[in-house]
């Protein structure tokens, strides 16, 4: 594959039942509610994937706006909330043609790994110029460096021992494995950023920034940064 995108656009195992999917789903719900701070927020969920919280997140705020770069799961989500007129499904280039500031809230999840560091740098200046003066910019999900496939292993068996599906997480993370997953991201690149020099990074392009806890969804080994428009 060419790139990640690529990898995103085909059918994939991310997850290893329908009981994973949904309390995934519940979880990243959950954790996107602590940052919606008004009924009348504009939010914006950029490289957001199937988005099965979606329809959750949308009463909480007024608009949600769906950003993704891949077709298949733009075109899969579309279908599934076209009744709902407050979610907006669209493609990174519509999103970076949208006006100045049209933001209170952009959320950024399980994203940065895929990223180059120039992608990412030509992206928070992106984010930068869409929020609004008073908006705030949550990149959640962001692996360190010490953080192995083998520790984002144990927190989904945690996970899964939780709830109630340990034997079909046993069964994906065997899978998961034998499947192409792995050589991908020696091929592709999978891209690690250290709690403190992605700070600076942040300062450097117009932020201030702190790191939030809890991190969205189950992998707490992974982190979540909160970030204003510098003054």
């Amino acid at each position: 594959m060419a790139s990640w995108v690529d990898y995103w656009n085909t059918d994939h195992p991310i997850y290893v039942s329908d009981r994973h999917k949904l309390l995934h789903a519940a979880g990243i719900a959950r954790d996107f509610a602590r940052h919606i701070k008004s009924k009348n927020a504009i939010v914006l969920d950029y490289g957001c994937g199937e988005a099965l919280y979606a329809e959750d997140v949308a009463r909480l705020c007024a608009r949600l706006i769906c950003s993704d770069a891949a077709p298949a799961v733009r075109d899969k989500l579309a279908e599934r909330v076209k009744a709902i007129p407050t979610i907006i499904v669209e493609s990174p280039e519509k999103t970076a043609a949208t006006a100045d500031a049209a933001y209170d809230l952009i959320v950024v999840n399980s994203v940065l790994q895929y990223l180059t560091i120039e992608q990412l740098l030509d992206l928070l200046s992106l984010w930068r110029r869409l929020l609004k003066p008073e908006g705030r910019l949550v990149i959640a999900d962001v692996v360190p460096p010490d953080v192995s496939p083998a520790t984002d292993a144990l927190a989904l068996l945690s996970f899964s021992f939780r709830g109630g599906f340990l034997g079909a997480a046993l069964a994906g993370i065997a899978r998961t494995l034998l499947s192409d997953y792995r050589k991908l991201r020696g091929d592709l690149g999978f891209t690690t950023h250290g709690e403190y020099d992605f700070l600076a990074m942040l300062s450097r392009h117009g932020f201030t920034a702190e790191r939030y806890r809890p991190n969205f969804g189950h992998n707490q080994a992974r982190m979540t940064f909160v970030a204003k428009l510098a003054p």
